[in-house]
């Protein structure tokens, strides 16, 4: 549900910009003016990640996502009830700081309670919620705009908009209430010195409940020594944070966020209308909605086998692969399309068109549908569960919410600045966003490390054994081999100074 709120964040727009309710209702019409409606939820989502982390070390991450959900009725409240473009963009500045909060502890929090066989398959589930949420959203809008004759009717009723925000008041509340019917993060507690509270969370989640089960208390051991050694350090959460062992990891984890955005993605989820008008598609709704369907069908192989393929493949196959399909819409648009004639007002959002060309505008939807596969299977799914999982618990949230700020700014900025893109330069937006994924595919290579396979507690070995990123890394997990000699009678663990057996 928490990547729900993002997904109908994402396309809680786009379904509507072509309807007469909207477009007659708010006066707009493509430009800086959309940029900065559309740009609001993602401007007060960067605001919401910054304080995310603080929510989540003080209150925890269970709570803190509770307080996301209900600051997300709060704003699409606003939204529903809005009469002009100020109340329109305060609700969705609102309702940004509760899909900003979500987005950056629901991966944490997924990441904090999972084994590491399955980490990533679960965390993935965020980017799954996330194309659900784009999918539910913006079919709610195709069937209400419909409304009074359909889109193309200069008196359509403005229920065409607001009943599509107004339904985004209940997953939220789903969020809100089921949240309370799920266990603390064991980490959590562990760090709040609640360690019989955190030793039966992870019995649940890992043992059956049975506390003395050697998966269990191998990884209570583990968390254990790792929280000890955080504290001998005894340096603040932002302090850690600064220093070259962390900063190292946390510019990379910007960066991924960053080039999740840049990759071109935000052109295909907020502003897959204007890509159509462009390319002279006529059932623009309709056309669209097939690449909504895409990227959710595409993200179950990820979630299915992230944990198989690994993180660093699958970045480095998708930003080659969208870096491709985007050349080739911008061959396609550069040599087929005209300027626009400004003969139909209603492609006055887009400079360039692709006009009585049947076979090239279909080559460019497949491009985008390809495109949309390739992000679903690659950078959707991993840029989330890559950041969550290469932190200490001390600093996790914190680092955490900094990426996913990262990704929220450029969500913002893009948000903003695309409709003015496709105004003034057209089919070479497509070459922009081409060489943002070879930048991303160069990052890759040469910083991202291997992490399937390995414990929270283990990212310490991974990142500073000395290796180069694209060496990989030593196959095993120190986990197993705990677990193992816990097994076999030859390590104790003592929980709190006493034997697991006295508990």
């Amino acid at each position: 549900m928490g990547g729900g709120l993002f997904g109908f964040d994402i396309s809680s727009m786009s379904g509507v910009l072509a309807t007469s309710a909207y477009i007659n209702y708010f006066h707009v019409n493509g430009g800086y003016l959309q940029g900065a409606i559309t740009g609001a939820m993602a401007g007060g989502s960067f605001f919401g990640t910054l304080a995310s982390s603080f929510i989540a070390d003080k209150m925890s991450r269970k709570k803190a996502i509770q307080i996301a959900a209900v600051v997300w009725i709060i704003g699409s409240i606003f939204q529903t009830a809005a009469n002009g473009i100020g109340l329109l963009v305060f609700g969705r500045v609102v309702a940004g700081i509760g899909a900003g909060i979500a987005s950056a502890m629901v991966p944490v929090y997924q990441a904090e309670i999972a084994p590491k066989e399955i980490r990533g398959r679960v965390v993935s589930l965020q980017q799954f919620a996330i194309t659900v949420g784009i999918l539910v959203q913006y079919f709610i809008q195709y069937g209400s705009s419909f409304i009074n004759g359909g889109p193309k009717n200069p008196n359509q009723s403005t229920l065409a908009f607001r009943i599509p925000w107004g339904i985004q008041i209940f997953p939220a509340t789903l969020l809100a209430v089921g949240m309370y019917f799920v266990p603390y993060s064991p980490r959590w507690l562990a760090g709040q010195d609640r360690w019989e509270e955190a030793i039966r969370v992870l019995a649940n989640l890992h043992g059956n409940g049975d506390i003395a089960h050697p998966k269990v208390l191998a990884q209570y051991r583990e968390i254990e020594e790792a929280m000890t050694f955080e504290r001998e350090v005894g340096d603040s959460a932002f302090k850690a944070l600064t220093q070259p062992r962390m900063m190292n990891r946390v510019i990379l984890t910007v960066c991924i966020q960053m080039w999740s955005q840049l990759c071109g993605m935000n052109v295909m989820m907020y502003y897959i209308v204007y890509m159509m008008q462009a390319a002279g598609v006529d059932n623009l709704l309709l056309t669209a909605s097939i690449q909504y369907i895409l990227n959710v069908a595409l993200t179950l192989p990820a979630v299915l086998f992230i944990d198989t393929w690994g993180r660093r493949p699958s970045l480095l196959y998708g930003a080659m692969s969208m870096m491709v399909l985007l050349l080739i819409v911008a061959v396609l648009e550069g040599v087929y399309g005209v300027p626009n004639p400004r003969t139909d007002s209603s492609l006055d959002a887009v400079s360039w068109l692709i006009i009585d060309n049947p076979p090239v505008s279909r080559a460019i939807v497949a491009c985008s549908y390809l495109f949309v596969c390739t992000f679903a299977v690659t950078w959707g799914p991993t840029s989330w569960t890559y950041a969550s999982e290469i932190f200490p618990t001390g600093i996790r949230a914190k680092a955490v919410s900094l990426s996913t700020a990262s990704n929220w700014a450029w969500n913002c900025a893009l948000a903003f600045a695309v409709p003015t893109l496709f105004q003034k330069i057209n089919w070479k937006m497509y070459i922009v966003f081409a060489v943002f994924n070879l930048c991303a595919f160069v990052q890759v290579w040469l910083t991202v490390r291997e992490t399937k396979g390995k414990t929270l507690e283990e990212m310490d070995e991974v990142f500073e054994s000395g290796r180069p990123a694209w060496t990989g890394v030593s196959s095993g997990s120190r986990l197993d081999r705990l677990q193992r000699d816990i097994a076999e009678g030859t390590v104790k663990v003592r929980l709190n100074g006493r034997r697991y057996a006295e508990l």
